[in-house]
């Protein structure tokens, strides 16, 4: 049976821009064919088990001919295969969508398309360039200044002039001088407000904002690269004003978040929120045991406390009970002590409220806590990963407390980007690091295997920092252990 192919624009960059209908159809791939440019976190979307191929291509550089492409998809489709053709921006402005389009009807595979918001419209809205101003121009041109291999670069610039419209040119920065000298020669004003947007949309977005005659020459000195668009009108003259993006505390900054995926969303698009670069590397994976016996050997008795250390802990728990043929209800008479309100908020998805949340949210201070809500002794049930420290259940039994400590997951080192963070840590292209236990610090420094002295760690928890100062010559630990903490340490410091 043959399968069906979508093509799915990715938009300009992160997964913020990306479509719902797009992310859905993403999530139920079988194989993803995609393009270069497609960003880092909506690749890793891609379900685990799907067929990765990459087709990426560079400026009078394809590695994959689009003939080849084209071939991919009907294959992969002829197999049975729920294909998704991923390509960077919108699929039918310039990406070929059309062409492929045509060869799948011709070979009788089944086809639908999901647009994507074109860098064309984003990258200047990001920098500050409504495309459109009814003070200014009522119209908007779209124009490939990318030359087909072999052939000249050939654009009716009299015709583009009169229009008096805003002037977008796409994958033109190798011939920007054309671009420039052509609209001069064809009579439109050398101080026309003009821009050249590199990165558009993404935390790494440069720009350089000048008159026309001066354009090229400006963007020469800043070293602007590609991917970048050309923007060409009066409207570009409100970029300083009306540039939102560029002013964001963490713009510029490529931060590296290295919690475990389940976890990694809410920090990853905090720093977002600020413009940064994030790269989701987790470098730990959470893998459930098996083996019951130990909860259920320790389920024989009573205890006053049930103890989680995070919110990993919460959903073992639910399983590991499950599989006995019991429920939470299991916990039944114990009071619910957990360590953050990450994972109190883990609990109080199950149903369930914490009876104590420490001071500060680690370690210590939960053992502080825990010593002081049983000031006679008590007994207190440790449902964690089976790598926990041991300083929590040594300061309890210390205190006269009897602890039971059940392991219910392992915590591995596992990373998926080890060689791209390899190469960005040694060009110097990150400026931050995440660390938000003892296991994040242990999973990046096993996974990168490299000199990662100049980076600057920030770390939740005096635990998680004293982890990171091993590796690390610049080591910053938020006032308190949380995210919102986490965030304002790297607003305050980077």
């Amino acid at each position: 049976m043959t399968g069906t192919v979508t093509l799915v624009g990715a938009g300009p960059g992160d997964k913020g821009l990306l479509t719902t209908a797009g992310a859905q159809a993403i999530a139920r791939a079988d194989a993803v064919v995609y393009d270069r440019l497609v960003g880092e976190d909506i690749l890793d979307l891609i379900p685990k088990h799907a067929e990765k191929v990459c087709v990426g291509k560079e400026n009078h550089h394809h590695p994959v001919p689009q003939e080849q492409i084209n071939d991919i998809l009907v294959r992969l489709a002829c197999e049975g295969k729920n294909v998704v053709r991923l390509k960077g921006g919108d699929c039918f402005l310039f990406g070929r969508g059309g062409e492929e389009c045509e060869h799948l009807l011709a070979n009788n595979v089944p086809f639908r398309v999901i647009p994507g918001v074109t860098s064309a419209l984003a990258a200047p809205a990001f920098a500050g360039i409504p495309v459109t101003h009814r003070d200014f121009t009522s119209s908007v041109h779209i124009i490939t200044a990318h030359a087909r291999v072999g052939k000249s670069l050939k654009i009716d610039f009299d015709s583009l002039v009169r229009l008096d419209g805003t002037l977008v040119f796409l994958m033109g920065l190798t011939a920007l001088e054309r671009v420039t000298d052509g609209l001069l020669r064809a009579g439109m004003q050398s101080d026309m407000p003009a821009a050249v947007i590199e990165n558009g949309a993404r935390g790494t977005q440069r720009k350089v904002v000048t008159k026309l005659a001066d354009l090229a020459g400006a963007v020469r000195q800043a070293g602007l690269q590609s991917p970048a668009l050309i923007v060409v009108g009066r409207v570009c003259g409100l970029s300083d004003a009306l540039d939102w993006f560029t002013p964001l505390p963490l713009h510029g900054k490529t931060i590296v978040v290295t919690r475990p995926k389940t976890r990694a969303g809410t920090l990853a698009a905090r720093l977002r929120a600020l413009g940064a670069n994030v790269i989701e590397a987790p470098c730990i994976e959470t893998v459930e045991r098996e083996d019951t016996q130990p909860l259920a050997a320790a389920l024989e008795q009573s205890y006053d406390w049930a103890v989680f250390t995070s919110p990993a802990g919460v959903p073992a728990a639910v399983h590991a009970l499950r599989r006995l043929g019991r429920d939470l209800r299991a916990l039944y008479n114990m009071k619910l002590a957990a360590i953050g309100k990450g994972t109190a908020d883990a609990l109080a998805a199950c149903g369930l409220t914490a009876d104590l949340l420490p001071a500060q949210y680690d370690g210590e201070h939960l053992a502080d806590a825990l010593i002081g809500a049983m000031p006679q002794g008590g007994s207190a049930l440790l449902l964690r990963a089976a790598q926990g420290g041991q300083m929590l259940p040594e300061r309890l039994s210390a205190a006269g407390i009897r602890v039971t400590d059940v392991p219910l997951y392992d915590t591995v080192h596992r990373c998926d980007k080890a060689d791209t963070l390899r190469s960005r840590l040694t060009a110097g292209k990150v400026d931050g690091v995440t660390f938000t236990s003892v296991s994040t610090v242990e999973g990046f420094a096993e996974a990168i295997g490299a000199d990662c002295t100049g980076v600057t760690a920030f770390c939740i928890g005096k635990q998680t920092a004293d982890a990171a100062k091993q590796h690390y010559n610049n080591v910053k630990i938020a006032k308190n252990a949380t995210i919102d903490d986490l965030v304002a340490c790297i607003k305050e410091e980077i």
